[in-house]
């Protein structure tokens, strides 16, 4: 997977977690840098650790899909991305997220951390059957997400709710493109 590729996913990725960053922000008086520091670490460490989870897995299921990995890719990418372009024209999506998105313990932080990094961890089942560098990977897209989530809060008072909803386009829109290339790559060439 080239570097480009790899930056692509790591900010689609990291489009839910800017997203419920955005809302902290939005409903915090005073988002300060020690929130965005935290909010930013607990984010980025999520999405980092999530799809090596997720390699692991499909590591151990490989050999049973090699045959029909690109479809598998396209496929997961395509549902998640449709997901979050999905939930980008709901409605109630951004004011259940908004309400909940407060000054929050770390619990509740990590609790909200993995709900926004599902997405990643079926990412890493997809990367199991590629040649990729994984760990770099899994950096980039924690440091990615760590820079977006940081500054999402601190964004977030004056533009969590002019870009809260299309993040999640954004993000979307860029998995259904790696999933069709990953696609094309496999079938075409």
């Amino acid at each position: 997977m080239s570097f480009a590729t790899a930056l692509v996913l790591a900010f689609s990725l990291s489009m839910d977690s800017f997203a419920a960053a955005l809302g902290t922000g939005a409903v915090l008086r005073r988002p300060g840098a020690w929130e965005a520091l935290r909010v930013g670490i607990m984010f980025g460490g999520v999405q980092l650790a999530m799809p090596m989870l997720g390699f692991a897995l499909g590591l151990t299921f490989a050999a049973y899909v090699e045959a029909v990995d690109h479809w598998i890719a396209f496929l997961l990418l395509l549902g998640i991305g449709g997901k979050m372009l999905w939930e980008s024209f709901s409605d109630d999506a951004d004011e259940d997220g908004e309400a909940s998105c407060g000054r929050q313990g770390l619990a509740q932080l990590f609790l909200t951390a993995v709900a926004t990094s599902i997405d990643a961890a079926a990412v890493g089942v997809t990367l199991a059957v590629m040649d990729v560098d994984i760990v770099g990977i899994c950096v980039l897209i924690g440091l990615v997400t760590f820079g977006l989530a940081s500054g999402g809060v601190l964004m977030g008072r004056a533009a969590g709710p002019l870009f809260g909803k299309r993040a999640e386009l954004i993000g979307g829109l860029g998995l259904i493109a790696i999933g069709a290339k990953i696609l094309i790559e496999h079938t075409l060439m």
